[in-house]
């Protein structure tokens, strides 16, 4: 599986953006997607989950009610709606997938990685 992200952007802070993650290949629908960011000087953390067929999702409780993930899994693709960004949101945004139904908040759960893509939130 091939992953290619994309949206990132420079935009100010109340502001909104959509990522969205295309995958390659016909098995898209299996694998569980995750979104994680890395902050610079930060390590990579988790923001968003979904299951293969999008019935569950999770976030991080600092991107609760602000973030939503979603997929659609006839378009092999899954989107990440980023509202009321703070500077803290600043970071290089990457999706995954996991072989397996059900997703993780654990980075090293996932198989495929996508590039990246930066989201630079101003004041």
């Amino acid at each position: 599986v091939q992953l290619r992200a994309s949206g990132g952007g420079l935009v100010q802070a109340g502001s909104s953006l959509r990522l969205s993650c295309t995958a390659s290949g016909r098995t898209f629908s299996s694998y569980a997607m995750g979104w994680f960011r890395q902050a610079p000087g930060k390590e990579r953390e988790f923001v968003a989950g979904i299951n293969w067929s999008g019935g569950s999702t999770y976030y991080r409780d600092s991107v609760k009610g602000r973030f939503t993930i979603s997929r659609d899994n006839a378009h092999n693709t899954v989107s990440l709606q980023m509202n009321s960004l703070s500077l803290e949101d600043t970071a290089v945004y990457s999706c995954a997938a996991r072989r397996s139904s059900t997703y993780s908040t654990y980075l090293y759960d996932y198989d495929y990685w996508g590039q990246g893509t930066l989201v630079t939130v101003s004041s």
